[in-house]
């Protein structure tokens, strides 16, 4: 599979602060991918450095298998990084045909990549009336003029309203299954569970997690455990288990983490023959966020 993007041991600090701190991953083509993390985690530094608007302090990065020097690779790229910035008084044809002078691009798609954004009904309406959700539908439009391989949003949904956030969310995926890949950078754990198929989790700059979201869910799960006595003995009995990788309380409730697979049933029945009668059993399977909160506890 070609290999998009590729970062070797990013390093950028600030004075005494290490906003991206030796950071590798590999974007493949055709896949969706969320850098995830706390606001302040280094995400938009990152994306900065391989749009070359930030530079780095050590470590490389590389586009297209490194067969295109950046200059080039990054005519095939379309990027929001920033609050879009268009002209109030122009209408969204206007402001996307200037958009194609200053490029050096046909503006022969304009229509076609206003219809992806659901906004060709208002190509004739000036920006300055346009909603918030409207306005970062049309900057996404606007990146996608170049028919970019790949297209890179910076907290693409923020500020938005629940509809808002939808449709932009529902405009990602219809750009994905046509075949463009998508890095954006998050700090909504549903953001990325609902629009991406693989995600890098960083926190103060370090990578915790890099792979496909389902993956990062596809854990053995976890029990919910209650019982009305001797529960410092059922923690001990529940620790030398070899199923049960560790163990944490939730007010009354003790979480038993798996390693490896065991039904309740079972877990039900060692423990009855232990001497332990259960007042509540659930097992249950981690949610991103969840894993999301294990990966970045402590770290």
């Amino acid at each position: 599979m070609e290999t998009i993007l590729s970062l070797k041991n990013l390093d950028k600090k600030y004075g005494q602060v290490h906003a991206v701190n030796n950071l590798s991953f590999d974007i493949q083509k055709g896949n969706v991918y969320g850098i995830l993390g706390p606001n302040g985690s280094g995400k938009s530094t990152t994306l900065g450095i391989i749009l070359n608007v930030v530079n780095k302090t050590s470590g490389e990065f590389s586009w297209f298998n490194g067969d295109l020097s950046t200059h080039e690779a990054l005519k095939k790229v379309g990027a929001i990084i920033e609050r879009p910035n268009f002209y109030p008084y122009m209408t969204a044809t206007q402001n996307l045909k200037l958009i194609c002078k200053i490029k050096g691009i046909s503006s022969e798609k304009i229509d076609e990549k206003l219809k992806a954004v659901n906004l060709f009904d208002r190509k004739n309406s000036k920006f300055k009336t346009f909603s918030l959700g409207m306005k970062q539908r049309l900057a996404i439009a606007s990146a996608l003029l170049n028919d970019p391989e790949i297209l890179i949003l910076d907290e693409p949904t923020n500020g938005l309203d629940p509809q808002g956030i939808h449709e932009i969310r529902q405009i990602i995926k219809d750009i994905a299954s046509n075949g463009t890949t998508i890095l954006l950078a998050s700090h909504l754990l549903d953001e990325v569970e609902k629009v991406c198929s693989h995600v890098v989790v960083i926190r103060n700059g370090i990578k915790l997690y890099s792979g496909r979201v389902d993956e990062m869910t596809a854990s053995k799960g976890l029990f919910e455990l209650k019982v009305n006595e001797n529960e410092e003995e059922l923690i001990v009995v529940l620790e030398n288990h070899p199923a049960i990788s560790k163990i944490s309380k939730d007010h009354e409730t003790i979480i038993a983490t798996l390693n490896s697979e065991i039904s309740s049933t079972e877990i039900n029945k060692f423990l009855f023959e232990k001497g332990f009668i259960l007042s509540h059993l659930v097992k249950r399977k981690p949610s991103l966020e969840q894993q999301f909160l294990d990966l970045t506890k402590n770290k």
